[in-house]
């Protein structure tokens, strides 16, 4: 088989691709330019995708002797990944650019590119695993090891992408095994520590980098029940959860601290109160997709038993989903909680499971709590 290993320029990818060709498929390595700045610099585990980890995808390839290119996806990345960062923190929503940038990049344009080429299949390092039902269509599941598990960010893969992928690390029980590996084959990153924060936010400072990027403009906070107690310097830079910055002047009732329940960006307004309005009951999500074939539940609009999780760390919890659709006959995904989940704010993804398998994902719109049915900004758009 024809596989292009898509080299990130870290341990993982390295052994992915090392795994493809002792498989002995015919492999190529590429290494994606996102940034627009090619002489960016790692700092320590901060970023991805500089030319530190150009240098470290070329010497893996060299290693194992498979041809090595650099895809200019720059444009693209811009496009798919940080305008929509931009534009979803000024819609009031908190995004995860990299559940975009699996969905828009390295599933979407990656791939496009490979199989125009007559590559087969695109290899990664992702922690995961494809498996075949009765008839031969592909499920996603969860990795062997839980701790490094990355199914969450592919929640986003369709079932025509899953035929296209292949995740040669989805078994293998510790991240320690694989650095082993990579010290055996004598693989220069075998070392290397992994990436961590936003690839284009490296110093980890993202509220700094919206205000360069966002009109913020001075605002009101609201508590939770709508008495003005403070003043913001712009909604957009508040997310869901959020206990410090908020500069109130007049203290909670019980002496408590409050948090951000809510982020009105058409008014400019943010809604604070106690910690306990933090846990919702119900989800609704938008953007729906279906990580294979979906449950027959599906279009019969019933009820059915699932996992959430809505954070790429997060624990799952259970729930059951059903799906309604809007008035323009769009897909909306209704997660009713069995447990109450705290902070979920509109733009994280929700993924749902059952048991190891991967269903589907929509972006969160609106987070409800029995608690408190304060005015939601979020509207399907």
């Amino acid at each position: 088989m024809k596989v292009l290993a898509a080299m990130s320029g870290g341990v993982d990818s390295a052994v992915a691709a090392a795994r493809a060709v002792e498989a002995g498929h015919e492999v190529v390595g590429v290494h994606l330019a996102l940034s627009r700045m090619p002489g960016t610099l790692r700092t320590g585990s901060r970023g991805c995708c500089t030319i530190e980890d150009s240098s470290d995808a070329w010497r893996a390839c060299e290693k194992l002797g498979i041809p090595y290119y650099v895809w200019d996806f720059s444009d693209r990345f811009k496009e798919d990944v940080v305008d929509d960062f931009i534009s979803e923190y000024a819609a009031g929503r908190t995004p995860n650019p990299c559940m975009r940038c699996n969905e828009k990049i390295k599933f979407a344009a990656l791939l496009e590119k490979a199989i125009a080429l007559g590559f087969d299949a695109v290899c990664t390092g992702h922690y995961a695993t494809i498996t075949r039902d009765e008839q031969g269509n592909p499920e996603l599941h969860r990795a062997a090891a839980w701790a490094k598990d990355q199914s969450y960010v592919l929640g986003v893969l369709t079932k025509e992408q899953l035929e296209h992928c292949m995740f040669p690390l989805g078994d293998t029980p510790s991240k320690d095994q694989i650095r082993a590996e990579a010290e055996q084959r004598r693989l220069s990153v075998a070392n290397k520590p992994d990436s961590h924060d936003i690839c284009f936010i490296p110093d980890g400072d993202t509220r700094g980098w919206l205000a360069e990027h966002v009109d913020l403009q001075d605002g009101t906070i609201l508590d939770q029940d709508e008495n003005p107690i403070g003043m913001h310097r712009g909604a957009q830079a508040f997310t869901v959860g959020q206990r410090k910055g908020l500069n109130l002047n007049r203290p909670a009732p019980d002496g408590k601290p409050r948090f951000v329940l809510e982020v009105r960006p058409k008014d400019n307004t943010v809604v604070v109160g106690p910690e306990a309005l933090l846990s919702i009951d119900q989800i609704r999500g938008i953007k729906v997709s279906w990580a294979g074939v979906p449950l027959p539940e599906v279009e019969t609009g019933e009820s059915f038993a699932c996992h959430v999780q809505v954070r790429a760390h997060g624990d799952p919890v259970p729930a059951h989903a059903h799906v309604e659709l809007d008035e323009k006959q769009r897909q909306i995904l209704v997660v009713t909680l069995d447990e109450k989940m705290r902070g979920v704010a509109p733009g994280q993804t929700a993924v749902i499971y059952q048991g190891t398998r991967v269903l589907g994902q929509a972006t969160i719109d609106s987070a409800r709590s029995s608690a408190w049915q304060g005015a939601r900004s979020g509207s399907a758009s």
